[in-house]
């Protein structure tokens, strides 16, 4: 117990340091000057002298190492610091932004679930027939689709022509549904196909057999037997997309102009605000990191081979 939450310790550690280090390293890198956009806020003239006494004033001029040092112990104390242009604390503006990114990301997932669920296993218990073509047509077609040409598709049609829905903004229920749909089946093509495979590969085990041979019913095999051990799959690939889905996110908030951390931070990019990128990118991060650990604690309660094999290695 100990061994394993020391190696967890460590890799967090390890993980922290590389995360801050390869975030701050890239937007310190990036093209443009923060500096400029600064002074160019009130469309005002600006000399030389005032852009060498900000950068001195904004540490820009110590060595990279320096600043990352300085930046380093502030994100110790959970202090990203203010941003540029709003003067506003980041750790503030991104609290304020996460729950529009938490509810458009559980809209889409629940998106997700609901069509490729049903979808893929349909397609897996009835091969070949039609809704199998259907699926296959599904998933390729989402698969070649950018999630940022459906979303204008669907505003277009069910917010422009039909007006069911907002355009843009953040005001009730009626505003998560365009976004939520897009970014839902954009991400839901692939995981029919992965949920259509991996149920075929299951059904098609001596398990099966065997339970079928002592008559239990098509509905108990499917879902305690064949579906739960086709999940361990579909939860990796979940792991792994997840950093799609993030950044899907990111475009849809855009496209919708819903105020959450993605359109937030590409207002960021725009104007050079360099604490709210940085803080962003370390968030998102970690995020991504705790999901995974779930991930990988998940295993030992969807996929039995795991907690035998940990059994008999004890």
């Amino acid at each position: 117990m100990f061994r394993i939450f020391g190696r967890r310790f460590l890799e967090v550690t390890l993980f922290i340091l590389a995360i801050t280090f390869v975030s701050f390293l890239f937007v310190r890198l990036a093209p443009g000057d923060p500096v400029l956009t600064i002074l160019q806020v009130d469309d005002v003239s600006i000399t030389s002298d005032q852009v060498d006494e900000l950068r001195e004033e904004m540490g820009f001029n110590d060595p990279l190492l320096v600043q990352y040092g300085h930046w380093f112990m502030d994100f110790i104390r959970m202090d990203f610091g203010q941003s540029y242009i709003t003067k506003q604390p980041v750790m503030t503006m991104i609290i304020s932004g996460m729950p529009a990114t938490l509810e458009l990301s559980i809209g889409a997932l629940l998106v997700m679930v609901s069509v490729a669920l049903p979808l893929g296993s349909l397609a897996a218990l009835y091969r070949e027939s039609w809704i199998d073509q259907f699926s296959r047509a599904f998933s390729m077609v989402g698969a070649a689709i950018p999630s940022f040409w459906l979303g204008l598709l669907l505003i277009d049609l069910l917010a422009v022509r039909w007006g069911l829905f907002p355009t843009m903004g953040r005001d009730g229920i009626q505003s998560m549904v365009l976004p939520s749909v897009t970014l839902g089946l954009a991400i839901s093509s692939a995981y029919v196909r992965l949920i259509r495979s991996s149920l075929i590969d299951s059904l098609s085990h001596e398990f099966i057999r065997a339970a079928r041979s002592r008559g239990i019913s098509e509905t108990r095999i499917f879902f305690s037997h064949a579906f739960r051990y086709s999940l361990p799959p579909v939860i990796t690939v979940f792991g792994v997309s997840l950093g799609s889905l993030i950044g899907g996110v990111v475009v849809i908030e855009v496209i919708f102009a819903y105020p959450g951390m993605g359109k937030m931070v590409v207002d960021s990019i725009r104007s050079r605000d360099y604490p709210v990128i940085q803080g962003y990118m370390v968030i998102m991060a970690i995020l991504v990191f705790i999901v995974n650990s779930a991930v990988d604690v998940s295993y030992r309660y969807v996929n039995p081979e795991l907690r035998l094999k940990e059994k008999d290695g004890l």
